[in-house]
């Protein structure tokens, strides 16, 4: 009996050890895929492709083509162009939308108006915590088109292609631009002038 009383506490310090080795070891782990991941995002920054000018004055044709294709052929559209994109102006299923395309004619992303409704209640809970005195006066979602590698340049910042929301609080004369992602999470992102 007595050997059996020890034999069982041997075995569990033994799987007492293990078992923090391998905690020791998933931590290890998770530190290591988390700084592998911060490189990953430096790297991507680093070769991030500068936003390349549009030639001209015109919209592209090809740019115009390319909208009707993806957008099975809507009409009704506005068109401009910027220093960096050709953009679209127009209407799908009631809501207006923005379209941006680059210099090769691909759609980077659309942006649309929404409401602080539509914001994760995550963001709403930090925007009314951390700006609290600030108004909230307009919000639009940028949907990325994930086929194309093009940052987008909103409010004179570019920034990694993902979805996101864009918050413009303001305080009398101070008005801000926050970033929120889909879950929530929200962070400043520009100083309006």
């Amino acid at each position: 009996m007595k050997k059996f009383l020890m034999l069982s506490a041997g075995a569990m310090l033994i799987s007492g050890i293990t078992l923090a080795q391998n905690e020791v070891a998933i931590k290890k782990n998770e530190k290591v895929l988390k700084q592998e991941e911060k490189q990953l995002r430096e790297e991507k920054k680093e070769t991030r492709k500068e936003l390349k000018k549009l030639e001209g004055k015109e919209v592209s044709y090809m740019t115009k083509q390319q909208f009707y294709h993806d957008f099975d052929g809507l009409t009704g559209e506005n068109w401009r162009r910027t220093e960096n994109y050709d953009i679209a102006a127009f209407t799908q299923d009631g809501i207006k939308k923005s379209a941006y395309y680059d210099n090769n004619s691909k759609l980077v992303g659309t942006v649309e108006p929404k409401t602080v409704k539509d914001l994760p209640e995550k963001a709403r809970q930090y925007i009314k915590k951390k700006w609290a005195g600030y108004d909230v006066m307009h919000v639009i979602y940028f949907d990325d088109n994930e086929w194309n590698d093009t940052d987008m340049l909103l409010y004179g910042q570019q920034f990694d292609d993902e979805d996101n929301y864009f918050i413009e609080v303001v305080k009398g004369t101070d008005k801000v631009i926050l970033r929120s992602d889909l879950n929530g999470e929200t962070d400043f992102f520009a100083q309006v002038k």
